[in-house]
C-alpha cells in the first residue's frame, strides 16, 4: 500500500495538502455515511504517517516505519486488531506539528456533535411562532386602526387548562429518564462503544407524563381553534413593517410559553398618490390657459378634504408645487409629510372651430 496513493497527493505535498487530502477522503469514505470501511482505515492510516515528519522520513526511506512497539505493520500502518485505543496510542507528537481539529470534523458525525457530552436543554415544548400578513389602504396609514382576525391555530385546551391530563389526575415524573428529559444511549462505532445525551421517547423530552391524558387534547396540553385577535396598526406604518405580539403564537405544550405573533404589513397602491416615505406625490392636468394665465384649482387630499392650489401665470409642464402638512403622519407620532403635486399642462388632441379660430389668432401673435 502506497500511503501518497491512498491520499492521491505527490511526494513532493505540502502537509498543509495532507490535512486538505485526509479531510475530504474521510468525509467520502465515513463509514457512518455509507462509506467504505476499510478504505477509511487505510486513509487514516496514511494520514497517521505522512503527517508525522519523523515517520514520513523513514517510510520515504525504507518504506515502513519503525516505532520499537511492533504497532506498525511492515508498510508502516496498525496491526491486525485496529482500534480507537491505537490511534491514540500513536499519536504524533507536539513536534510533529499533527492537530487533532483535522478530525472534529469527523468525530461530530460519530458522536453527534457532542462527543457525548451533556447540551443544554431545550425547551422542545414552546409554542412556535406565526406570521401573518395584513394589507391596508393607503387612507388607513393617515390615524391609528385596530385589524381583528380569526386565527386558527393552537390553542390552550379548555378541558385540562393546558396540563394535558384529565381534570383530577395528576402530572408524574417521567419513569424512563427520572424528569430530566434525556436518555444516555450507547452507540457502536468501529472506534468502539460510546455514550451520547438523546431526548426521551417516552416523554419526548419533557420530564413529565399524565398519569391519564385529557381526552379532549389527548395529553398535548391544546387543540387546533380559532381565536379572536385585535391587531392594533399604528399611523404611519409602511409596508413591509412587522408588528409583533408576544404569546399571540401557537400555544404551548402542557402550559409551556406560548409563540408569538408576527404581523407583515402591507399597504396598498393607491390610483391617485404615490407614496414615498411619508410624503405623498400626486400628478395634475391643467389646461393651456391655466398655465399661461394662471389660476386657482381645487383638489382633494388624501385625507378626503378640499383645499385650493394656486396656479401661477406662466407655469410650465413638470412643475412641481409643494403643500406642507398634508402627507403621511410621522411613525414617531409628531408630525406629517408633505403633499407634491406635479403639474402637467395638457395637449387637447381635439379642437373646436372656435378653439382653432383662437389658436390661430394667438399664432399670428407670436404664441
Amino acid at each position: 500500500m502506497n500511503y501518497y496513493e491512498v491520499l492521491g497527493i505527490a511526494k513532493t505535498a505540502s502537509q498543509d495538502e495532507i490535512k486538505k487530502a485526509f479531510h475530504k477522503l474521510a468525509h467520502k469514505y465515513h463509514p457512518d455515511k455509507g462509506g467504505d470501511e476499510k478504505k477509511f482505515k487505510e486513509i487514516n492510516e496514511a494520514y497517521q504517517v505522512l503527517s508525522d515528519k519523523q515517520k514520513r522520513a523513514q517510510y520515504d526511506q525504507f518504506g515502513r516505519v519503525f516505532d520499537g512497539n511492533g504497532g506498525f505493520s511492515a508498510q508502516g500502518g496498525p496491526a491486525e486488531g485496529w482500534d480507537f485505543n491505537w490511534m491514540w496510542g500513536n499519536r504524533p507528537q507536539q513536534d510533529a506539528e499533527f492537530d487533532f481539529g483535522d478530525l472534529s470534523d469527523v468525530f461530530e458525525d460519530f458522536f453527534g456533535g457532542g462527543g457525548g457530552r451533556r447540551t443544554a436543554k431545550k425547551d422542545r415544548r414552546k409554542g412556535k411562532d406565526i406570521q401573518i400578513d395584513i394589507e391596508i389602504t393607503l387612507e388607513s396609514v393617515l390615524k391609528e386602526n385596530i385589524e381583528k382576525i380569526n386565527l386558527i391555530k393552537q390553542v390552550i385546551c379548555h378541558r385540562c387548562q393546558g396540563l394535558g391530563s384529565e381534570p383530577g389526575t395528576k402530572v408524574k415524573e417521567c419513569f424512563s429518564c427520572r424528569g430530566t428529559g434525556q436518555v444516555q444511549q450507547v452507540k457502536k462505532t468501529f472506534f468502539g462503544s460510546y455514550t451520547t445525551i438523546a431526548t426521551c421517547p417516552e416523554c419526548s423530552g419533557e420530564g413529565t407524563v399524565p398519569e391519564k391524558p385529557c381526552n379532549v387534547c389527548k395529553g398535548e396540553g391544546r387543540i387546533k381553534a380559532s381565536e379572536p385577535i385585535e391587531i392594533h396598526i399604528p399611523a404611519g406604518v409602511d409596508t413591509n413593517q412587522v408588528i409583533k405580539l408576544d404569546g399571540k403564537g401557537e400555544a404551548g405544550k402542557k402550559g409551556a410559553k406560548p409563540g408569538n405573533l408576527y404581523a407583515r404589513i402591507l399597504v396598498k397602491k393607491h390610483p391617485v398618490f404615490e407614496r414615498k416615505g411619508d410624503d405623498l406625490i400626486t400628478l395634475l392636468q391643467i389646461n393651456f390657459s391655466q398655465a399661461v394665465l394662471g389660476d386657482e384649482i381645487e383638489i382633494k387630499t388624501l385625507e378626503g378634504t378640499s383645499i385650493l392650489l394656486e396656479v401661477m401665470a406662466g407655469t410650465e409642464s413638470g412643475k412641481i408645487l409643494r403643500i406642507s402638512g398634508k402627507g403621511i403622519p410621522h411613525f414617531s407620532g409628531y408630525g406629517k409629510g408633505n403633499l407634491y403635486v406635479e403639474l402637467k399642462v395638457k395637449t387637447p388632441k381635439k379642437l373646436t372651430k372656435k378653439q382653432k379660430e383662437l389658436m390661430e389668432k394667438l399664432k399670428e401673435e407670436g404664441l
